[in-house]
């Protein structure tokens, strides 16, 4: 095994492309200065067809956490009711924010691996009209669910004036996002995901209705008030020091994603979705979630007759591959496949392969070559139409 070669097929953080990882050892510049207003005018107009909105899209340097803590701490007063909807690990973090501000806080979990039922939600607005934000999980990374945002939003708007606000971490530029068609109000995101960066970098942005809440809230705050950054932006800076880093890789991934084409990099998802479970259905292995559930960023998978455990640390022994395990009740039960960012139907193959070898190792009676034969069949097929 070449000991620095890692295979990380992770949900987050992503493979670093090349020509990022070179431009973000840029020679470093002063961050008020002419150099840096200069990046900022690259860059921002591109985040917005990615977040699929008219709106600003604020690049602030913190993790996706500081995005969803931003997200509570601008959009709720105090004393407000809250919703949060639970479909996973993530789902339940943005539950504890809300707690750490003494909110009322309303939360409804849905059983993990399936996704939000929107009507679901319809009826409990119905009986709860003091909600004032709801909260929702877009990708939730820990089972690999992609919830369906555009029938929430609907829902939400048609049945309520509370404000929409979702954590879009893990599938931000690696998934078809319309932000201001879909209703939502607040949309985050973080770096490292399909962003392609490394951590340390969070984007965050806000419709008109939400701006509105924000101006006249009261709740005391400073680094994470979206007030200063919108004060800023409008001459383009920023409040305080920016990640100049980490934003000189982002002017190159926003190169590369305006050279592939954003719709095709949303379709470069979906295969690498649909060739990953054609694999582990080959196999006969289940998965976590259903097809009509299954997010383009990460799969999840549920052996029965395994330890997924053994299986992680016979393919990280022997190929330095990194697979991702469960979370919480999770952990031990599932194992999970990242294929976001910089991933190509090649790297997939690479890995379902690894992973059949793997199988075999650990005494899973499979035919080699099966999933990968499934999954190169997907390939061909998308390549036929």
């Amino acid at each position: 095994m070449l000991t620095d070669q890692h295979l990380l097929r992770i949900p987050g953080p992503s493979p670093i492309p090349p020509s990022v990882q070179q431009a973000m050892n840029g020679t470093m510049i002063g961050h008020r200065g002419k150099e840096t207003k200069e990046l900022l005018q690259r860059i921002l107009p591109r985040l917005k067809p990615i977040f699929g909105t008219k709106q600003d899209v604020i690049p602030i340097a913190g993790s996706g956490t500081a995005g969803l803590e931003m997200a509570v701490t601008n959009a709720v007063r105090p004393g407000d009711h809250v919703l949060v909807i639970v479909t996973g690990a993530f789902g339940d973090r943005f539950t504890k924010i809300c707690n750490a501000y003494d909110l009322h806080v309303n939360r409804i979990d849905v059983p993990w691996g399936e996704a939000i039922d929107p009507s679901y939600i319809e009826s409990y607005l119905q009986e709860h009209p003091e909600i004032s934000v709801v909260f929702a999980t877009f990708c939730e990374t820990s089972t690999g669910v992609l919830n369906p945002i555009p029938s929430l939003g609907k829902v939400i708007h048609q049945n309520s004036n509370a404000l929409l606000v979702v954590d879009g971490v893990s599938c931000v530029a690696g998934v078809e996002t319309k932000m201001d068609d879909w209703g939502i109000d607040i949309l985050i995101t973080g770096s490292q995901k399909a962003f392609m960066l490394p951590a340390g970098l969070m984007f965050i942005s806000a419709s008109d209705r939400a701006w509105e809440v924000i101006e006249n809230n009261p709740h005391h705050r400073f680094y994470l008030d979206m007030r200063t950054y919108k004060k800023s932006l409008a001459d383009i800076s920023t409040p305080f020091t920016p990640a100049l880093s980490l934003l000189f890789g982002l002017d190159q991934v926003l190169n590369l994603i305006d050279q592939e084409g954003l719709n095709n990099v949303f379709k470069r998802h979906l295969l690498l979705r649909d060739m990953t479970r054609a694999a582990f259905k080959a196999l006969d292995i289940p998965l976590l979630t259903t097809d009509e559930a299954a997010s383009p960023t990460v799969t999840a998978v549920q052996p029965t007759d395994f330890d997924s455990e053994e299986l992680r640390q016979i393919l990280k022994s022997q190929f330095n591959l990194s697979l991702a395990g469960g979370q919480q009740h999770l952990k031990g039960n599932i194992f999970r496949v990242g294929h976001m960012g910089y991933c190509s139907p090649a790297d997939a193959l690479q890995t379902i392969s690894l992973i059949e070898i793997g199988l075999q190792l650990i005494g899973k009676n499979i035919e080699l070559g099966k999933g990968t034969a499934a999954a190169q069949q997907i390939y061909i097929q998308q390549e036929v139409k």
